[in-house]
């Protein structure tokens, strides 16, 4: 499988995603920031080398180096399952996290990469289903709470995801900016983003964080949020239209402020 996979990236039939922050606007993939790079004269164990290679998104060298580790931890199936899973391969990805499933029931990263795999096979049901098992396991996760949410969006269960994009703010308001290296994001289509960035505008207008409000408001105007009685009429939203910024984006939005 490994050796197929390399010549297809070879020859271009091997699509591999380039991975943004973990939790954004847009719910896509993971991204680890690269460390350094060690010494020459220091020899790494495999696992090590292929947490190396997956953070600099060398996908198909991870597996080939997780693949070496002599006695596979329910750890390193996983890790090797998001390898497969950046490669869109998402069958195989799926045959290892149940591999580190069978060996870690209660393991939470796993079942909510389980959840990605149903997500982007578009069994948003079987996905909510391990969102919400990994859920029981650790409730603190922000990740997978973004996640729950971007399934239900996908579902069109708008009040079902304003209350995990909620849960998800309220663990830790940085989430739509941080790596998780250990988990895969759900993204939600284009055409379903607008309301959820609409969401999280006023999220962050509640909390006072204009800056990103302003933010998140232009992104889902640009994706087609048309709802301008809600804009201008939004309590949450009140402080928030008192700004110039507000007010400049109605301008560059040709939208009337009231």
């Amino acid at each position: 499988m490994i050796r197929c996979l390399m010549e297809a990236a070879r020859i271009g039939l091997v699509a591999v995603m380039a991975a943004p922050a973990v939790i954004t606007a847009h719910g896509a993939a993971p991204q680890m920031s690269p460390p350094p790079t060690p010494p020459a004269h220091i020899s790494l164990p495999p696992e090590a080398l292929g947490d190396l290679a997956l953070a600099r998104q060398q996908y198909i060298q991870a597996i080939e180096d997780y693949q070496q580790v002599p006695r596979k931890t329910a750890a390193v199936w996983n890790k090797i399952g998001i390898a497969y899973h950046h490669l869109f391969a998402y069958d195989v990805a799926r045959h290892d996290y149940e591999r580190a499933l069978r060996m870690r029931p209660d393991f939470p990263q796993a079942l909510n990469n389980m959840g990605a795999v149903y997500y982007a096979k578009k069994n948003y049901g079987k996905a909510i289903k391990f969102y919400r098992k990994s859920l029981r396991l650790d409730p603190t996760s922000a990740p997978v709470y973004s996640n729950l949410a971007v399934a239900y969006f996908a579902q069109d269960k708008v009040p079902q995801g304003v209350e995990a994009i909620r849960a998800a703010f309220d663990l830790d308001p940085s989430i739509f900016s941080l790596d998780s290296p250990q988990l895969i994001s759900s993204a939600l289509p284009a055409r379903d983003r607008a309301q959820q960035d609409f969401c999280l505008a006023r999220l962050f207008a509640q909390a006072g964080n204009f800056r990103q409000a302003i933010n998140f408001l232009r992104r889902a105007l640009d994706e087609g949020f048309s709802d301008q009685k809600k804009l201008l009429d939004d309590r949450t939203l009140a402080s928030l239209r008192a700004t110039p910024e507000f007010a400049e984006l109605m301008n560059e939005q040709k939208l009337q402020k009231r």
